[in-house]
């Protein structure tokens, strides 16, 4: 048994950050991930992060089957390593909008409004180019261009200005529809994910233990409050008891945090008790609420093989491995997601489609990629009106978890994609997409198809961008589970601090979002309240730290 502190429950995108900022300020804090370290060079590398995907430094979470998705099972990988989803993801930069926000707080999660959370973002920030008021130079997260620029990303950017989307330069500034490259998560041609940048500046304060293959049981309740976490190491059958002087902060994700606290006996009472769990609170929200972005892809097929197919391999695996090492440019200094935009197909004054642009042809985890060179623009819808759930169909902390995703059960989140996939081949068919691209490959070959048909092809393709949310969210009727300062309703000395508290999933990839959630959270932890200062709380950082 050892006492610390605070105990944090999940080493990803927000448990690195909660962790460093409280052991920057003298705390003592236990960090404890179920699994490995980041130490593989598939991480680093901005453009192997697919390599990662479906390895031990992942979960491959399954959906039963989605009736309204064609009857299939998807597939949901979340980060499973130091760094979490930061570890493994794309690198894409996007805060959301402003409405998101706002939205959050109209809800009544006071003091989320876009106002109030816009100085966080620019708090963790290091943009290598933007400054502010909207973007900050002296964060711990690395924020840059990219570099390098695939030609077929060049001809989209191009292409989607042919057919009247303006470009778009910053979309983390006021105006975001239109089209451009992304900023990532990069610096010097690496990733930079929150264990490379946050954990890593923290790593030598001596109030500072991570604990990796370490997987959590359960939090350990007493009259009403959370004393600590039940936890065994990977392939011991022995638990373990870590106590938590202050606190215990959640930070698992929206898929394993609602697990967790219902195996802890906090959550839909009935439930936990016909599985023979004790109930320590009743909370129905628990598990509730769950969102994601779905996304489907539009393929074209490439005029010359210059597409990213075939360089992962033999000879010119070799030479883009030399020259990332040596110079750390080239082809895998790429995120592959370099492109993208935002649009309103919908007429409601804000973008409700994201493309993700790849330049070459990609399947999913459980479909092999069409053959060949080609290019895949995939639009994502952003603001989502299905919602699904997550619960337990055992006792037993290994087994896993029921998810229903609820994909594709409203019907606008269909017309939606299919208003996107319209807008996706209008821009595979201007002139500098053509002269690089010879033909459609799917949806259609021809010319034409109707929305039936395409609403056909919607609900057999689609397959989610990654983005669980909203499993234990923040507000304050009955069916929230955390309030505004991510405190369990109920419980004492028990927070909650990833995806699962988004009252709505923000309009773009959720990484950013969740880092702004973790500084929230921090700050509320060290004694400030909603409307502090991001500044002022600035931890001195020792001297090379997050370098």
């Amino acid at each position: 048994m050892e006492t610390h502190d605070y105990i944090v429950i999940g080493g990803g995108s927000a448990g690195c950050v909660v962790a460093s900022r409280l052991a920057l300020a003298g705390r003592s804090v236990l960090l404890l991930e179920a699994g490995p370290p980041d130490d593989t060079p598939f991480i680093r590398m901005p453009a192997t992060f697919v390599r990662v995907i479906g390895t031990e430094r992942t979960w491959v979470y399954r959906t039963g089957p989605q009736p309204h998705a064609a009857g299939r099972t998807l597939y949901v990988p979340q980060g499973r390593t130091l760094g979490g989803g930061s570890s493994v993801n794309a690198m894409v930069y996007i805060r959301g909008e402003p409405a998101d926000y706002d939205g959050w707080r109209d809800a009544g999660c006071a003091g989320w409004g876009w106002d109030e959370v816009l100085p966080w973002f620019v708090h963790s920030e290091r943009n290598e180019r933007l400054g502010a008021p909207r973007h900050g130079r002296e964060g711990l997260l690395h924020v840059s261009d990219a570099r390098h620029r695939h030609p077929l990303c060049r001809a989209f950017v191009a292409a989607a200005q042919e057919i009247g989307l303006p470009a778009v330069d910053d979309f983390n500034g006021t105006y975001r529809e239109g089209v451009g490259f992304y900023q990532t998560t990069t610096v010097d041609g690496r990733r930079d994910s929150t264990a490379a940048s946050f954990l890593a500046a923290a790593r030598r304060m001596p109030g500072l233990a991570v604990r990796t293959g370490a997987h959590v049981l359960r939090v350990q309740c007493e009259g009403g409050r959370a004393r600590g976490v039940v936890w065994r190491r990977d392939g011991e059958a022995a638990e373990q008891l870590a106590l938590a002087r202050a606190e215990v902060v959640l930070a698992a994700g929206a898929l394993a945090t609602p697990k967790i606290l219902q195996l802890s006996g906090i959550g839909p009472g009935a439930a936990l008790q016909a599985l023979g769990i004790p109930v320590v609170r009743d909370l129905p929200g628990v598990g509730e609420n769950f969102q994601d972005h779905l996304e489907v892809g539009v393929y074209g097929r490439c005029r010359e093989p210059g597409s990213l197919a075939g360089q992962d391999r033999g000879v010119r695996a070799l030479w883009h491995g030399l020259r990332w090492w040596a110079s750390r440019s080239g082809l895998l200094a790429s995120n592959v997601v370099e492109c993208g935009g935002f649009a309103d197909t919908g007429g409601q004054g804000r973008p409700d489609i994201q493309f993700h642009v790849l330049p070459v042809l990609v399947g999913d985890v459980d479909r092999e990629p069409h053959a060949g060179h080609g290019v895949t623009l995939n639009p994502c819808f952003l603001q989502p009106k299905s919602r699904g759930r997550v619960g337990l169909d055992s006792p037993d902390p290994m087994a896993p978890i029921r998810f229903d995703g609820g994909y594709l059960s409203d019907p606008e989140d269909v017309r939606t994609l299919v208003r996107g996939v319209k807008l996706a081949r209008r821009i595979l068919r201007a002139p500098s997409m053509r002269r690089v691209v010879s033909a459609e490959i799917e949806p259609c070959a021809g010319e034409a198809v109707d929305d039936a048909a395409l609403e056909a092809y919607v609900r057999r393709r689609a397959k989610t961008v990654y983005h669980p949310s909203g499993t234990c969210r923040m507000g304050v009727d009955r069916h929230a589970v955390v309030d505004a300062q991510l405190r369990v309703h109920g419980i004492g000395g028990l927070r909650i601090c990833d995806a699962s508290v988004m009252p709505s999933i923000t309009s773009g990839n959720t990484n950013a979002p969740v880092i702004m959630i973790a500084e929230r959270c921090a700050a509320f932890l060290l004694g400030a309240d909603a409307s502090t200062d991001a500044a002022a709380l600035r931890a001195p950082v020792p001297q090379g730290a997050g370098a």
